[in-house]
């Protein structure tokens, strides 16, 4: 056996022996991995010698076979000891809740910290929105020193005026001013008795719309034909009021 080898047997033997309780090869690979630096294979081969050496015991259950250290090396521990022990325990729990806990109190706060903005963050912004003030600043004294301000009452005409031209806009959208040019469209149409022609604007949509039963052809070239133009040929889009 080299001496890396004897050097890892002594490190799981004093390792069993420390925590004096029952592990598997793998645990105890995983645990000192780092510190004996000895493959899985080395592990369980020093693990068997131990246990054949009778320096550590092991017990099987089916294929698995657990070591721990030999209970004979230790003392008898009295009923008293053990639950002074299992006070020590009980209390060393307490505070492993205690740190935990303040551990996350310390992660949230610097999570916390770490999104907040940097103190030169923190001046370039301001810095920004002193000049952002300082400009609102400057619009807001040549909007009153202006001579040409409209008055409140003004302002409520136009507003008015605007809601009662966007009604009738609305009012005479379905209404088409034809007069002439539908008529002479009426000449070429089939099913031109059975139309009424009311030239008046609110029977116009009606009549188109009858038109357009016997018509041969779609509404839009009917629309065309009839020299009849609507909003959306000129892109024009009614406002909201």
């Amino acid at each position: 056996m080299s001496k890396k080898d004897s050097a890892g047997v002594a490190q799981i033997l004093a390792y069993l022996n420390e925590k004096n309780r029952p592990f598997s090869a793998q645990d105890v690979f995983t645990n000192l991995q780092k510190q004996c630096g000895l493959g899985k294979t080395a592990v369980v081969k020093a693990m068997e010698q131990l246990a054949q050496e009778g320096k550590i015991r092991e017990k099987v259950y089916g294929k698995q076979k657990i070591y721990f250290a030999d209970q004979s090396q230790f003392a008898d521990v009295s009923d008293a000891e053990l639950k002074k022990m299992d006070a020590r325990i009980a209390e060393i729990g307490n505070e492993v809740q205690t740190i935990s806990q303040s551990c996350r109190q310390l992660d949230t706060e610097l999570k916390e910290l770490n999104s907040s903005l940097t103190t030169a963050e923190m001046k370039a912004q301001i810095q920004e929105l002193q000049a952002e003030c300082s400009g609102y600043r400057e619009r807001l004294e040549e909007i009153k020193s202006a001579k040409n301000h409209v008055t409140p009452e003004e302002r409520q005409k136009v507003y008015k005026e605007r809601e009662t031209y966007v009604k009738e806009w609305r009012k005479r959208k379905r209404l088409v001013t034809i007069r002439k040019n539908i008529y002479s469209q009426l000449q070429n149409l089939p099913r031109r008795q059975n139309v009424n022609l009311f030239f008046n604007d609110a029977a116009v949509t009606d009549m188109v719309e009858a038109i357009l039963e016997g018509y041969p052809k779609s509404k839009k070239q009917f629309l065309e034909e009839a020299g009849i133009e609507t909003d959306e040929d000129h892109k024009v889009t009614m406002p909201n009021i």
